[in-house]
């Protein structure tokens, strides 16, 4: 196996603090279909598709598809990616998703986590039917001209099959805790 959850894993389950003062785990989501993606408060790529990103999860929520970002960005890389600042975004943006706090990592590992952003989405049997990128331009919402998430998201609840389960996430790397800003764990790769 890749650093990287392969198609049909099954869902790692997780327990984290969320900017809405709740703790969430995988249980506490029925029937739905999920978009798992990680972020972080700073990265240009993040930042330039959030807009995009919130256009999918409005097109879809009422399609039974909800989003959870989390953060697993170590504070001591950007202390911008610290909770207190993750809850300032939130109450600034009011983004349509759930925003947890991975400090230990152990989250972005369990999946294998590459970079901000970096999409999974699962289908209602809690199995992996797409990772990767949303758009093919996310630092330059004027430029996109693939959107692989919402054609994802189109067929997945049109019953059909994924046609692309696969792409690379395109973004900055996640930034482990003492590690160098551009470390990325031996075993991870690109995925196509």
């Amino acid at each position: 196996m890749g650093f990287t959850l392969e198609i049909g894993a099954s869902i790692p389950d997780f327990k984290l603090p969320a900017t809405d003062g709740s703790t969430y785990s995988i249980s506490d989501f029925k029937d739905e279909f999920l978009v798992i993606f990680f972020t972080c408060n700073h990265c240009p790529y993040v930042i330039g598709s959030d807009e995009v990103t919130r256009a999918s999860a409005d097109r879809f929520a009422a399609k039974g598809v909800r989003f959870i970002g989390i953060n697993s960005n170590s504070a001591n890389s950007y202390q911008v990616d610290d909770f207190p600042h993750m809850v300032e975004r939130m109450a600034e943006y009011n983004f349509p998703w759930i925003y947890l706090w991975d400090q230990s990592q152990e989250v972005a590992l369990a999946y294998g986590a590459l970079r901000t952003p970096h999409f999974y989405v699962f289908d209602r049997d809690r199995e992996l039917v797409y990772t990767g990128r949303a758009v093919d331009q996310p630092i330059e919402a004027s430029r996109i001209t693939v959107n692989d998430l919402d054609r994802t998201l189109l067929e997945l609840t049109s019953g059909k099959k994924v046609s692309v389960p696969v792409t690379n996430p395109i973004g900055c790397n996640v930034k482990w805790d003492g590690k160098d800003l551009h470390w990325m764990p031996a075993d991870a790769c690109d995925l196509v």
